[in-house]
């Protein structure tokens, strides 16, 4: 049965109303009542109906509104019928809202809205329709990830290469990579294709793509890829679905990937007339980044013939190497074409933080070059924060490059000003979130409308338990609660099995975690066992070592895990739990086969394993930590409970409260240390708009905190401000200290460890005197440090003519001389923190940055030369949190020359060691 949408594809257009006629007047008379409230910027976007338009609505100014009353104006004034209208979104829940509101507008019409959905989901109806011209039948199946990842295992091995080295998830998520970047096999970059399998990704790829033909299935990036092939291959499908859609319509555009934009880019342009031509374009590219021109600068945009010389040298897209407004059609060749139709796409250059899965915000930058004489409206009127949080987070994005532009404003109050705190290590900043939401809670403040935002999960670890202490209920948004993930599960049934033998729930968690090639027979035979005998699996699993029975690669498996559990009790009663932890992890290959994982989240399960093994150090052995755990996992969970929301900065986009704290605001957690050394400026400034994105979820209160010292793996390490603090403004910011505190942030006498100390390695290379220069703080040749100490943990301020400090980068005014007027040397002050003290509050001091050394605690210097020598004598055994377990085999200075167990010869500093 042919489909009927086949047979009425292009339906007779509606005849056009005539100008001046009854139907028009009546229709002036009347006045719309959805665009009743509307502020003249978002009534604009509203109402400019015809071209291409890129609405830049930032936080809380009401985009959604904007999108869904222009589809229902569009609706009302009979510009085209519901089902000519192609909606995008990114979330089936965003799709659903948006079709509700329309409703609301203009009833029952959003019910012919066929082409409202995700990106996935119409490229998804669109492949089914035209199925047999991509080699796919209509009841194609579309593969979830663990299919994926199934089929290519099957692949890999079939290719005879180690799966233990290059695991399957690792090539799904480099094959997803890939399609998310418009790459058929052939197109992906020799240098690319070779990262995997010795040379072979490529060609994995290639035979991925064609197994998935043979079972007739396609995994998500086909919905979109196969789309795109489709459209270029087919210019008669194309040209059907151009005429089709009379106004496109984007959310989220800066969230967008190449994928995506090329997809959206083919169905924006008006259809040739040679629809049916069989003639076809080259190859789509995709060059990797910096194989193109610099992107232009926002605003250069602008009509232009085939022939205009600004056209002709116009970059490509960073991604696509396509140049603006080229045809992508398969009639087109690239040449230019005539103007595109009219598409709308709404986003926010300022909240485009998921360049991790391969969103790309040149996409939102560069909209004017590839749509040219494209209107942009700005959105800057903010309905949702106060006015101090919106002049902190406005002031805060100033200092990207890389954006189009615009400075949020508020309608109503200045509320108050974004509070700035520090505390010593994490344990007391948890404490001090606890007790003023407990405060807040005397005053009657709901609970889920207070969010606490993490950079990284293992933040969250301390927040709860001490919300666990308090008796505060919380949630997690996003994900799991910290001991509900699987990892930290996985962890602890290896733990409890240590701790209590008979535990049967652990022991069928872990036997076979990580894989110890044990299949379904063996653990069926385990299971008979245990209940034939009347023993726990532990005690089954050594009869069955010893059986012949079984066969020799189980029975091996099963000899060795079961005397690692007898080794690890023996061990109980001797090492610290913590060490013993550690020591279960490591030698189980537990921690191994994270560190081989390659997927995106690997690194974050064990930053939360470390977090585990930390958390351990607050109780005086294993059975006391175990029943802490009991108890935080046994407290209730329900969702209609009042309670505090705990969350990620990426999962809170969308999100808003009137009261947000923002812990961890350090360098090399915000920004991540890894986003900087993968991406570098790019990655500066999309950590930077995920700052932006914290402090506009807060409607009236937002709190940022900060810690000295954080513990990792057992060692204190040091920490310095995020250097975005420094990129407030003081004007909308308040300095929360106790008075003489010791750790502050622009703290009103400075910070006792704000003083340079003196060290005999000293930061002096190139790069860094450098950089020091180009940031306008560091004379070429004022490398020099100097202090004076007084008795008892007292120190005097140095001149600051002779402050480089390493990591903060440029010396300022000494604070207490300038408030003085002193000129030469500082009156000395104790800084000691007085007992009792309560916490008083200043505004921000005129971006004072205070330089950073060796730390001095009550006269004892704790952060040594890099060259002072090392406590580690030739012979000892050592541990490396990544490395595992070694021995020192050369000691010089604080470089040691490490023979590890299983990572072979490393030199390594001594501070990332610890005694075994």
């Amino acid at each position: 049965m042919s489909d009927p949408f086949e047979r009425s594809f292009e339906p007779a257009p509606p005849p056009p109303m005539a100008s001046g006629g009854i139907a028009a007047r009546a229709r002036g008379a009347h006045r719309a009542p959805y665009l009743e409230g509307l502020n003249p910027e978002q009534r604009e976007a509203v109402e400019t109906l015809d071209g291409a338009v890129l609405v830049l609505a930032g936080a809380g100014t009401g985009k959604t509104r904007v999108l869904t009353t222009r589809i229902a104006h569009i609706l009302s004034l009979g510009r085209a019928r519901a089902s000519e209208i192609l909606a995008v979104t990114f979330t089936n829940k965003a799709a659903r809202e948006m079709k509700h509101r329309i409703g609301a507008m203009v009833g029952e019409a959003v019910e012919g809205m066929p082409w409202l959905g995700t990106f996935h989901s119409i490229g998804a109806k669109i492949l089914r329709r035209h199925a047999e011209l991509v080699g796919l039948k209509q009841d194609f199946t579309i593969l979830d990830v663990d299919d994926q990842i199934r089929l290519l295992k099957q692949l890999i091995a079939a290719a005879d290469i180690d799966e233990k080295r290059w695991p399957g998830r690792l090539l799904a998520t480099q094959i997803d990579g890939w399609k998310n970047r418009g790459l058929t096999p052939d197109q992906v970059p020799a240098g690319e294709g070779a990262v995997f399998g010795n040379g072979r990704g490529r060609d994995l790829y290639a035979a991925y793509q064609a197994r998935l033909k043979t079972l007739n299935a396609a995994d998500f990036g086909d919905l979109l890829l196969e789309t795109i092939r489709l459209f270029r291959e087919h210019a008669a499908v194309l040209a059907q679905y151009q005429s089709r859609f009379k106004y496109i319509l984007v959310d989220e555009y800066q969230d967008t990937n190449v994928a995506q934009y090329l997809w959206l880019r083919l169905l924006a342009q008006r259809p040739s007339t040679g629809a049916g031509s069989p003639r076809t374009t080259a190859p789509l590219t995709s060059p990797q980044r910096g194989e193109v021109g610099s992107r232009s600068e926002p605003g250069e945009g602008g009509p232009s013939s085939p022939s205009s010389p600004s056209q002709a040298l116009s970059p490509p897209h960073p991604a696509s190497g396509l140049r603006p407004n080229a045809d992508l059609s398969p009639q087109g060749r690239g040449e230019e074409r005539a103007p595109q139709k009219n598409i709308c796409c709404v986003g926010d250059d300022d909240q485009s933080i998921y360049g991790w899965r391969g969103a790309e915000v040149d996409n939102i930058l560069r909209f004017d070059h590839d749509f040219p004489g494209a209107k942009v409206i700005r959105l800057e009127r903010n309905y949702r924060s106060t006015a101090h949080i919106l002049g902190a987070a406005s002031h805060l994005i100033a200092h990207n490059e890389g954006r189009l532009g615009k400075t949020l404003r508020s309608e109503g109050e200045a509320g108050e000003k974004v509070v700035v705190s520090s505390a010593w290590d994490s344990e007391e900043e948890a404490r001090a979130i606890g007790e003023e939401i407990e405060q807040l809670q005397r005053r009657a403040h709901r609970l889920d409308e207070i969010a606490i935002l993490v950079r990284a999960s293992f933040q969250m670890r301390e927040i709860e338990d001490r919300f666990v202490t308090l008796g505060l209920p919380y949630r997690v948004i996003g994900g799991p609660r910290f001991y509900e993930r699987a990892e930290i599960r996985d962890a602890m049934a290896y733990l409890r099995l240590v701790n209590q033998p008979a535990d049967d729930l652990a022991f069928e968690r872990i036997v076979n975690v990580p894989k110890r090639g044990l299949g379904d027979a063996a653990l069926q035979s385990l299971h008979d066992l245990a209940r034939t005998r009347g023993v726990p699996l532990l005690e089954a699993a050594h009869a069955m070592s010893t059986s012949e029975a079984v066969k020799p690669k189980p029975r091996a498996a099963l000899r060795d895990l079961v005397a690692a559990f007898d080794r690890w009790r023996a061990q109980r009663d001797t090492l610290p739990h913590t060490e013993l932890a550690e020591i279960v992890l490591d030698e189980s290959g537990y921690t191994e086969m994270w560190q081989k994982d390659r997927s995106a989240d690997a690194a974050g399960r064990l930053e939360n394993l470390k977090e585990l093994v930390r958390s351990m150090e607050d109780f005086e052995n294993l059975q006391g930590f175990l029943e802490h755990v009991a108890l935080v996992m046994d407290t209730d969970r329900g969702e209609a409970l009042d309670a505090v929301s705990i969350m990620t900065l990426h999962a809170a986009k969308g999100l808003e409260f009137d009261t947000v704290f923002l812990p961890g605001w350090e360098e090399g957690l915000l920004p991540h240390q890894r986003s900087l050394d993968e991406n570098g400026r790019a990655g500066l400034e999309e950590e930077r708009r995920l700052a932006h994105v914290g402090l506009t979820r807060a409607r009236k209160n937002a709190r940022i905190s900060f810690v000295s010292n954080r513990r990792i793996h057992g060692s204190w390490t040091s920490s310095l401000p995020s250097r975005f603090l420094d990129e407030l403004p003081e004007q909308h910011v308040e300095v929360l200290e106790a008075k003489g505190g010791f750790a502050g942030y622009g703290s009103a006498y400075g910070s006792r460890f704000d003083t340079t100390a003196a060290f005999g390695s000293s930061y002096t290379t190139p790069g860094w005197r450098r950089a020091q220069k180009n940031r306008g703080g560091f004379e070429e040749d004022s490398h020099e440090y100097s202090q004076e100490h007084e008795p008892e943990g007292r120190m005097r301020d140095v001149s600051p003519s002779h402050l480089s400090p390493p990591g903060r980068g440029r010396p300022s005014a000494d604070p207490v001389r300038a408030r003085s007027g002193e000129g030469g040397r500082a009156a000395t002050i104790d800084q000691s923190p007085s007992p009792g003290a309560r916490p008083a509050r200043r505004p921000l001091p005129d971006r004072e940055r205070y330089g950073r050394g060796p730390q001095t605690i009550e006269g004892e210097l704790v952060a040594r030369s890099t060259g002072a020598p090392s406590t580690f004598t030739t012979g000892d055994r050592v541990f490396h949190q990544k490395f595992g377990y070694g021995r020192v085999r050369v000691v010089d200075g604080n470089k040691l020359t490490i023979q590890f167990d299983k990572a072979g010869e490393k030199k390594v500093v001594d501070s990332f060691l610890n005694k075994a």
